[in-house]
């Protein structure tokens, strides 16, 4: 019955030594910490894709994740190595992963949540160091390097996860890539948003 929770403790201690590793590299590292972080969930993602993190668990665990990282927030003390002030990216990417299995079949919702976790964790470093290099302030800006970054990887986890055409394929990671770069709404809402309506396609 609880075969499972061997799995979501690794997946946990997982991401629980990525928040550690970030806070020791500090607030210098703000935008890459935040992506680490991301990075730190595609074992979980892994898990649940062979069935050994139920969906249930899944969802509830991300949940309690995003309840975790609001509660700074809310509190006006964020976590200062990878929290910004106003800015409700990483609770966003929390949530939206406790809908996305819950609502989605298990093969595409593995292919969104891989591209919320890798692809917008890669962009995120490609637009880092190409501010960086350049001497602009990296925190919340966007570029062409970091959405190309974003669609070669999204286009390479829907030919490895998603059924159908290749044509279909490349429209799913080109409008993924589009939802991630608009500026109207954060992109750990836009792309689970318009990845859970692309599931027409398939």
């Amino acid at each position: 019955m609880f075969g499972w929770l061997p799995y979501a403790g690794i997946a946990a201690v997982l991401i629980g030594i990525a928040i550690a590793f970030t806070k020791w590299l500090g607030d210098e590292w703000t935008w890459i910490n935040r992506k680490i972080i991301h990075f730190s969930i595609v074992p979980a993602i892994v898990m649940f894709y062979f069935g050994k993190i139920p969906a249930e668990v899944f969802s509830a665990s991300a949940f309690v994740f995003g309840l975790f990282q609001l509660w700074p927030h809310i509190k006006k003390r964020e976590f200062s190595w990878y929290q910004i002030e106003h800015n409700y990216g990483e609770v966003f990417f929390a949530f939206s992963a406790s809908v996305v299995p819950l609502v989605l079949p298990k093969e595409y919702a593995t292919a969104l949540l891989l591209a919320m976790a890798i692809s917008d964790g890669v962009t995120g470093v490609v637009r880092h160091y190409y501010f960086r290099r350049h001497g602009f302030n990296v925190k919340l800006k966007k570029h062409w390097t970091g959405s190309l970054a974003y669609l070669i990887t999204a286009l390479a986890i829907a030919l490895a996860f998603l059924d159908g055409d290749a044509i279909r394929k490349m429209m799913w990671a080109g409008l993924l890539t589009l939802a991630e770069y608009q500026p109207w709404l954060d992109d750990n809402l836009a792309v689970p948003l318009v990845g859970s309506l692309l599931f027409i396609l398939y």
